[in-house]
């Protein structure tokens, strides 16, 4: 079975670092999605330790992504990577159910 949002070796490899460097090594990246942004929904990243029971948990090389139930139908099958580039490094996300989005990388719509 499919992960229904996969987690890039590069972002497991980046989140795995930060975890170290705080001394936490339970930290899991979350993905959630919010109304808002330039297209109308923008795709939220935050680290943290705990996971809720209505939670979604993929694993990538021991790190885990974890993602509400409410974000899951806007994401499902996407993929999370981390991309350095002259213009900076970030989480992006991959989303084959947007049907646009905006210069900032984190705003789309469906």
């Amino acid at each position: 079975m499919n992960a229904p949002v996969r987690l890039s070796p590069a972002a497991a490899k980046r989140v795995a670092l930060i975890a170290q460097r705080q001394g936490d090594p339970s930290l899991k990246l979350r993905l959630s999605v919010d109304g808002g942004g330039c297209a109308g929904f923008q795709y939220k990243f935050g680290l943290e330790s705990e996971v809720a029971a209505d939670d979604v948990v993929t694993e990538t090389d021991g790190v885990q992504l974890v993602i509400d139930a409410t974000s899951l139908p806007f994401i499902d099958g996407s993929e999370v990577d981390y991309v350095e580039s002259l213009g900076g490094a970030a989480f992006q996300v991959r989303n084959p159910n947007a049907t646009s989005g905006c210069g900032c990388g984190t705003s789309f719509s469906v």
